[in-house]
C-alpha cells in the first residue's frame, strides 16, 4: 500500500492484491520487500539483496505488475512546462551500451494479440461472460484457446507455456504465474458444459461475416483412447480403434463442418458406438436446406443412411 494526500487528508492506496495463492512465508517478507524496492529503483543500491530462488522469482514478478500499474505521475503529466507556463528545456538524450543491456523474462506477444482479436471478433469473450463464466475461468479459457494457436499441447504445457514464454497475462492483466494448472482444466470442463452455446454463437457470426452458403456438410468420426481406467466418464467404453489401441478405453468423436471448414457442431459418443448409428442425432437440428450436399466416410455411409438425408430433404 501507499499513502498519498487526497483533499487534504492521507489516504491508502492500494497497488497491488498478492491473492490467496500468496506462498512465500511470513519470516521471507522483508527480504522480499527490500528485493522488489531495488528493482523498482535500482539506482538506490550497488549490490543485489541476497535471496532464495523463488522469492527472487516473486520479487521479478511483483516488480513487473506495479510498474504495469503505476499510475501516471504529476510531473509527468507537466513536464512540457513548469508552473509559470515557461518552456522547459528540451530533454537531455543520454547514449546506452546496447551490448551492456540485460534481457530478462523475454515473452512473446505477437500470436496473443492476434489470438486476442480472434477471440474477440466473433464475440466468444462477450458470450463467456453472458453466460456467467467468472474472471479467472474466462481467463484460464482464453489461454487454453490462445495457447492451442500458438503453442499446442495439453492443459498442464499450455499452463507451463504461458507461465514462462507469453505474455499473454500483460495484455489481459491476469497472472498466469499465480494460477494453479488446475484452473486450465477446469476451464476446457466449462467449454464443454456451454459447447452447443458457444458453437451456434461463433457459427452464426462467421456465416454473416463471410456470407457463407450452406449448400454442402462434411461429417466424420474419430476416436481416441485413455491410458488407465476413466470410471467417472460413462461414455468410455472398450471397442474397436484404428490407432490398435482396444486394449485402452475409447471415446468418439464427431464433427460437422460446412464446406469451408468452420464448425457447425461436434459430440462426443460413446467408444463403442456404432459410426453410422451417429448419423441422425448429428445432423437433426442443423436446418439445411433443400439439395444440400452431405458427405461423409466410407464407414458412415451405408445404404441406409445415404437415403436418409434424401428423406429428410
Amino acid at each position: 500500500m501507499r499513502g498519498e494526500r487526497i483533499a487534504g487528508k492521507v489516504r491508502q492506496i492500494v497497488l497491488l492484491n498478492l491473492g490467496r495463492n500468496f506462498s512465500i512465508k511470513q519470516e521471507d517478507w522483508p527480504v522480499l520487500c527490500r528485493r522488489i524496492e531495488q528493482l523498482l529503483h535500482p539506482q538506490e543500491a550497488l549490490l543485489p539483496v541476497p535471496c532464495a530462488g523463488h522469492i527472487e522469482s516473486a520479487a521479478q514478478r511483483y516488480a513487473r505488475q506495479l510498474i504495469v500499474r503505476a499510475p501516471m505521475s504529476n510531473a509527468s503529466a507537466t513536464e512540457a512546462s513548469d508552473p509559470a507556463g515557461n518552456p522547459r528545456p528540451p530533454v537531455t538524450f543520454v547514449e546506452v551500451d546496447v551490448d551492456s543491456l540485460q534481457t530478462m523474462q523475454s515473452r512473446s506477444v505477437g500470436v496473443e494479440h492476434v489470438g486476442l482479436h480472434a477471440l474477440a471478433e466473433p464475440g466468444i469473450i462477450d458470450k463467456l461472460r453472458e453466460l456467467g463464466v467468472n474472471g479467472v475461468l474466462r481467463a484460464s479459457i482464453i489461454g487454453n484457446l490462445i495457447g492451442r494457436m500458438g503453442h499446442p499441447g495439453s492443459e498442464r504445457a499450455t499452463w507451463n507455456w504461458l507461465q514462462k514464454h507469453s505474455a499473454l497475462g500483460e495484455l489481459i492483466d491476469v497472472d498466469f504465474l499465480s494460477m494453479l494448472h488446475m484452473a486450465l482444466y477446469r476451464g476446457s470442463d466449462v467449454l464443454m458444459k456451454h459447447r452447443e452455446v458457444i458453437e451456434a454463437c461463433l457459427f452464426g457470426t462467421v456465416r454473416t461475416l463471410f456470407g457463407l452458403e450452406e449448400t454442402i456438410t462434411l461429417y466424420d468420426l474419430t476416436k481416441t483412447y485413455f491410458e488407465g481406467e476413466v470410471p467417472s466418464n460413462r461414455k468410455v467404453k472398450r471397442g474397436r480403434s484404428k490407432e490398435k489401441r482396444s486394449d485402452c478405453p475409447l471415446v468418439t468423436l464427431g464433427l460437422v463442418l460446412d464446406g469451408s471448414g468452420f464448425v457447425r457442431r461436434s459430440q462426443t459418443f460413446e467408444g463403442n458406438v456404432s459410426e453410422a448409428g451417429t448419423l441422425a442425432g448429428m445432423f437433426t437440428g442443423l436446418n439445411a436446406p433443400a439439395g444440400a450436399l452431405v458427405i461423409m466416410d466410407a464407414g458412415i455411409a451405408s445404404e441406409a443412411k445415404v437415403a436418409w438425408p434424401t428423406r429428410l430433404g
